[in-house]
């Protein structure tokens, strides 16, 4: 059958294939680099935008945290303080306690209480002015 111009025409599919598929590569290779491209640019912008959120996300963080440090602090500052209280109470009470067992040891031995040791101190100092008066001539009046 001879050739007519229609058939030389038509695209042969044998070689039509191999540049469809040479274009489409070139395509997919073509949007591959607008895709890189974009990526590029635009990830810039992204990660500049993710650095701005976390350091704004870091300054509320850290003020959450040295706010609760700050009550926490507090609160063991009034611990303490409370614990400290008590403490001296309870020193004081077994000061007390001692000082009463002492002075109950001391009575059992016989030994004057400083009250008992003043009031003589006193009486001996009325005797010794009333020895002088008498010493020398006078009269007690």
């Amino acid at each position: 059958m001879p050739r007519t111009n229609r058939d030389h025409d038509a695209p042969d599919p044998a070689h039509e294939l191999p540049r469809m598929a040479r274009d489409s590569a070139q395509q997919i290779w073509l949007a591959g680099l607008g895709a890189f491209a974009k990526a590029q640019q635009e990830g810039s912008k992204v990660f500049e935008a993710l650095v701005r959120e976390g350091q704004a996300l870091q300054r509320k963080s850290q003020s959450a945290a040295e706010e609760q440090l700050s009550g926490a602090a507090q609160r063991m500052s009034q611990l303490a303080s409370g614990l400290g209280e008590r403490a001296a109470g309870q020193w004081d009470r077994l000061e007390g306690i001692f000082e009463e067992r002492v002075a109950k040891a001391l009575q059992r031995l016989g030994v004057p209480t400083a009250h008992e040791v003043q009031a003589l101190r006193e009486r001996v100092a009325a005797l010794e002015q009333a020895l002088a008066e008498l010493q020398a001539g006078k009269p007690k009046a």
